[in-house]
């Protein structure tokens, strides 16, 4: 059932109107991967190459996502990646809010429905609107990062992990590095332990990665969202 209204919602997404992105994409971008994945990987904005295919992170990006994955011992196939604004952006420029706001509800429902133990977020928007969706207040992408953080989204209860955009380290090669230690390090470890433990709280494994300012679970616990 939820799979069969996960599709239907991809349908939808491809034929919103719900703000003037729709007039200049060539295609809807609502995500791909199980309906029942454990992780999911939500990034901010289709490219260019995801405007033409339909597809998330199938670009240049996407195969430097696809290289992390590894390192945090996932395949592509194993997870729903999707983003926060379902069409691209013209010129690639940074979504606005309204648009984020006209897609909130897509997201919050594909969360909902997948039930993912994890939620790794790349980019500065993903990892913002995840936290003002789980009541987190949001620290900035430096502090975010290298830790796990609880929350509550669409009543579930899951991890939220931060890190650079892989689009980041193609234009700044220098954070490649950076990227590949997170995948590697306490994604790694947040994945092991979401999906050995079978649920979003965690367990006393991963106690050590989790942030102390961390607030949740539960919606509105984290105040407003620093900008």
């Amino acid at each position: 059932m939820a799979g069969s209204r996960l599709r239907q919602l991809e349908e939808e997404v491809r034929r919103c109107t719900r703000c003037p992105l729709h007039a200049t994409r060539t295609h809807a971008v609502p995500g791909e991967g199980p309906g029942e994945a454990g992780v999911m990987v939500v990034g901010e904005a289709p490219g260019r190459m995801e405007d033409r295919l339909g597809r998330p992170f199938v670009g240049p990006a996407g195969k430097l996502l696809d290289s992390l994955l590894e390192l945090a011992g996932l395949s592509r196939g194993e997870v729903y990646i999707t983003n926060v604004v379902k069409c691209r952006p013209p010129g690639n420029r940074d979504p606005r809010e309204e648009e984020i706001e006209a897609c909130l509800p897509y997201l919050v429902e594909q969360i909902s429905l997948i039930r993912p133990r994890l939620v790794i977020a790349v980019g500065r928007h993903a990892g913002r609107t995840l936290f003002r969706l789980a009541g987190l207040r949001w620290p900035g992408l430096a502090r975010a990062r290298g830790r796990v953080w609880r929350g509550r989204i669409g009543g579930v209860e899951l991890l939220i992990a931060v890190t650079y955009h892989p689009a980041a380290a193609l234009y700044n090669p220098g954070l490649r590095g950076e990227l590949e230690r997170d995948f590697s390090g306490f994604i790694r470890r947040s994945v092991a332990e979401a999906l050995s433990r079978g649920g979003g709280g965690g367990g006393a494994g991963l106690d050590r990665w989790f942030s102390p300012d961390s607030r949740g679970p539960g919606e509105g616990a984290g105040g407003d969202v620093d900008s």
